[in-house]
């Protein structure tokens, strides 16, 4: 596969591997394109606890997203883990300079285990700063709630949340069904008309890194030049795909199979 497309991941490292950097990385490289990374924190995790979070400094922030763009565009930017007010307003000064065509934010504010990944001071900057620089943002529904400041029970409720943050500013919003306790239903709003990707229930523990995965896999699609809710739609089955075929690695919440297309490709020849 020839790879001509660039996509730029700003998000925490887990040196487990099953989410953040790492988890958009592999999640580029399995859809063909060419991928880029800026870290902001470093975290000590595995599949069951976050041990510890060391936040890099803003001003290497900047000054790594500088060198990317510089040098090679990227098509799409991915956006995960901001953890502090200070990393939100570095992230927010650079994409204000360099305008990256399509920018999707993943709002991160829990792992998988509800250990924090986001101060509770800074989810305000994230409502007014970051929000509104996104073609797509896609907070699962504990974060929909934290950003819309409502309760969400049905997909009604979801479709109100949806209104209520992208009249923040920004593009299109997905607000993901995941936590829900049914099938597992998404909701796209794009300002003008609402899109429902429903899929069964995978009944596994092995779900590491999803919100990562998904974001990054829209962003490939959207680098790919699909449409919005194409790149959704085809992300949303890729994500499918690879809890279908999780890892039951370590102790805890396991992590997704990035290449599990390519694996069974190569199972059939």
């Amino acid at each position: 596969m020839e790879m001509t497309q660039k996509a730029l991941t700003i998000a925490g490292s887990d040196c487990s591997g099953g989410a953040g950097i790492q988890a958009d990385l592999k999640t580029f490289s399995a859809h063909g394109v060419y991928g880029m990374s800026v870290i902001t924190a470093i975290m000590a995790e595995n599949t069951y606890r976050v041990s510890g979070i060391m936040d890099v400094n803003p001003d290497m922030i900047d000054k790594k997203i500088k060198d990317v763009f510089e040098d090679i565009c990227p098509d799409a930017v991915k956006i995960g883990m901001l953890n502090t007010i200070e990393t939100m307003i570095s992230v927010a000064e650079s994409l204000k300079i360099w305008q990256p065509q399509n920018v999707v934010i993943d709002p991160v504010m829990y792992a998988k285990n509800c250990s924090p990944l986001m101060a509770l001071d800074a989810i305000e900057t994230l409502i007014k700063v970051i929000v509104p620089l996104a073609t797509l943002v896609t907070p699962n529904i504990p974060e929909a709630e934290e950003i819309s400041g409502m309760t969400i029970s049905n997909i009604g409720d979801m479709k109100v949340a949806a209104i209520k943050i992208h009249e923040m500013g920004c593009q299109s919003v997905l607000i993901k069904g995941g936590h829900a306790r049914r099938d597992a239903t998404d909701i796209l709003y794009d300002g003008h008309k609402f899109y429902q990707f429903t899929t069964s229930r995978i009944q596994t523990k092995n779900t590491h890194g999803t919100g990562c995965t998904l974001s990054s896999a829209i962003a490939s699609n959207l680098a790919l030049g699909y449409a919005m809710a194409d790149a959704v739609k085809l992300a949303k089955d890729y994500v499918t795909q690879a809890i279908v075929h999780a890892l039951p690695f370590g102790q805890g919440n396991g992590p997704t199979h990035h290449f599990h297309n390519l694996v069974q490709k190569n199972r059939r020849q």
